[in-house]
């Protein structure tokens, strides 16, 4: 009874975890995208290091 679910316990297959994988980044990226936004407005606004 042998799949190809890949490591431990992760139970996906390698077109899951390769689906899982882009979702993440993508939300990572658009994540650090609003950060990164946000100090930007927040250094405009006042400055921290003069």
């Amino acid at each position: 009874m042998s799949d190809d679910r890949m490591g431990l316990r992760t139970y996906l297959t390698p077109e899951e975890a390769k689906e899982f994988h882009k979702l993440f980044m993508s939300g990572f990226i658009g994540f650090t995208a609003v950060a990164v936004v946000a100090h930007f407005l927040v250094w405009n606004w006042r400055p921290w290091i003069s």
